[in-house]
C-alpha cells in the first residue's frame, strides 16, 4: 500500500475517532466533565444495530436509526441519573462516576451478549478506485460523516437558539442561568447529540472492523479524548482536526515504523500536548475565576 493509501486510511481512521472526539469535547465544553463511559454508548450502538438487523431481522437503514435513538436514551438516561445529582460536586468525584458508568456498561453487554466477539452486519459500500488508489467506502464513510457532523454542529450552535444557549451555559453557567436559559435542559441536550454521534461512530467502526465485543469502545474512546485534547477539549474544529491528525500518525505508525508502537506513540503525542500546549491547538486558555 502507497503513501498516498496510507494517508487516505489514515484520515478515514481519524474521521472516526473525530466524531468520537467531538461528544467529548461538547460534553467538556458545556458541562464541564470528561464523560469517559463516552466510548462506551459507542459499545451500545454497535451492538443495538447488530440486535436490530440481525435479531430482529430490521433492514439495516432502521437498524441504524434505531441504534442512534437507543444511544440517546442512554445517554441522557446516564446524565439523568449518574451526573446530574453530581452537579457542583469535585471533578474528581465525577471523573470516578464516570469510570464506574463505564465499568458497568461493559460489565451489562458481557452479561446480556457474552464475552466472544459478534459479527457486525454486512454494510457493503464498495471500494472507489482512481488509477491505482483505491479508497474503501468504511473509509469514505468516516470521513464524510465526520466533516458533515462537524459542519452541522458548527451551524447549529452558531444559528439556533440552542445552539446559543449551550454556548452561554459554556462560557458562565451562572450567567446563563439568570437570563433565563435552562441549563439543566441544556446539558441533557447536549448529551443526547453526543450520545448520537457516538452511535454514527460506532457504524463506522462496525463496518470497518466488522466484529464488535463489550470491550470495543475502551480504546477508541480514548484514543478520542487524545484526539480532543490535542485539538483543543471543548473546540469543535479542534476535536476534528485532532482526530484526523490521530488517525494518520496511527495510520502511518503501522505502516511504516511497528504495528506494536501505534498505542505507545498516540499517548506520547497526549504527554507532549499537555506538556507543551495544555490548551491543545485550537483550544482557548481559561483562567479560572475565584
Amino acid at each position: 500500500m502507497n503513501f498516498l493509501n496510507n494517508l487516505i486510511y489514515g484520515l478515514g481512521l481519524g474521521g472516526m475517532y473525530a466524531m468520537i472526539a467531538l461528544g467529548y469535547t461538547m460534553v467538556y465544553g458545556i458541562a464541564k466533565m470528561l464523560n469517559f463511559a463516552h466510548g462506551d454508548i459507542i459499545m451500545v450502538g454497535a451492538f443495538t444495530i447488530f440486535t436490530a438487523a440481525s435479531t430482529l431481522a430490521f433492514p439495516v437503514p432502521i437498524a441504524i436509526i434505531t441504534g442512534i435513538i437507543v444511544c440517546m436514551i442512554f445517554g441522557v438516561v446516564i446524565e439523568k441519573i449518574a451526573y446530574k445529582p453530581l452537579r457542583g460536586s469535585s471533578s474528581l468525584t465525577v471523573l470516578i462516576t464516570a469510570i464506574g458508568v463505564s465499568i458497568f456498561l461493559q460489565s451489562l453487554a458481557s452479561i446480556i451478549f457474552g464475552t466472544m466477539k459478534q459479527t457486525f452486519p454486512n454494510i457493503s459500500l464498495g471500494t472507489l478506485t482512481i488509477g491505482k488508489l483505491s479508497i474503501a467506502g468504511t473509509t469514505l464513510l468516516s470521513l464524510g460523516s465526520s466533516i458533515v457532523i462537524m459542519i452541522f454542529l458548527t451551524l447549529f450552535i452558531k444559528m439556533t437558539s440552542t445552539g446559543r444557549a449551550m454556548l452561554a451555559v459554556s462560557e458562565d453557567r451562572g450567567a446563563a442561568e439568570m437570563m433565563g436559559i435552562n441549563v439543566n435542559k441544556t446539558i441533557t441536550i447536549t448529551f443526547a447529540i453526543g450520545s448520537a454521534l457516538a452511535a454514527i461512530a460506532s457504524l463506522c467502526y462496525g463496518a470497518t472492523y466488522t466484529f464488535i465485543g463489550p470491550y470495543i469502545g475502551q480504546m477508541p474512546g480514548i484514543k478520542a479524548f487524545v484526539a480532543a485534547v490535542l485539538g483543543g477539549i471543548g473546540s469543535i474544529p479542534g476535536a476534528m482536526i485532532g482526530g484526523l491528525i490521530l488517525g494518520i500518525v496511527e495510520k502511518l505508525t503501522q505502516a511504516y515504523i511497528d504495528p506494536n508502537y501505534v498505542d505507545a506513540i498516540v499517548f506520547a503525542i497526549l504527554i507532549i500536548v499537555l506538556l507543551v500546549k495544555p490548551s491543545g491547538l485550537l483550544g482557548k486558555k481559561r483562567n479560572d475565576k475565584v
